[in-house]
């Protein structure tokens, strides 16, 4: 006996769909870390450098592969970015609290896709 067959989506092309939840969530990522630029900053006076590179050199990152969720390597890498930003936080404890929050947002999006690509089929 098989597994009842889920329900369909409901969505016309639910890889755009879920492409675009990621793209947005990947957007909002990119403009928090370029706001935290300024306050890391001003709480590094003496490492504001790597600080500020650090952040500028993740939310590069974030943009470049919200232009690449059609690749479905994108979105396991995406988990990778998020434990480079927790990573980060040796520069400071904040980056590594953006860090634990979006990959409990990824971790979500991921579980959507899962589900609704599952529904798709």
């Amino acid at each position: 006996m098989s597994a009842p067959e889920p329900p369909p989506s409901g969505l016309k092309n639910p890889g755009a769909a879920v492409r675009g939840v990621g793209a947005a969530t990947l957007l909002l990522e990119f403009l928090v870390l370029l706001l935290a630029v300024q306050p890391l900053r001003m709480l590094l006076p003496e490492r504001a450098g790597l600080a500020t590179g650090l952040a500028l050199g993740l939310a590069v990152l974030c943009l470049a592969a919200a232009g690449l969720l059609k690749h479905g390597w994108v979105w396991t890498g995406t988990v990778a970015l998020q434990v480079l930003l927790i990573v980060s936080g040796l520069v400071h404890w904040m980056l590594a609290v953006v860090g634990l929050i979006f990959l409990a947002v990824w971790l979500y999006v991921l579980n959507v896709r899962k589900t609704i690509l599952r529904g798709a089929r």
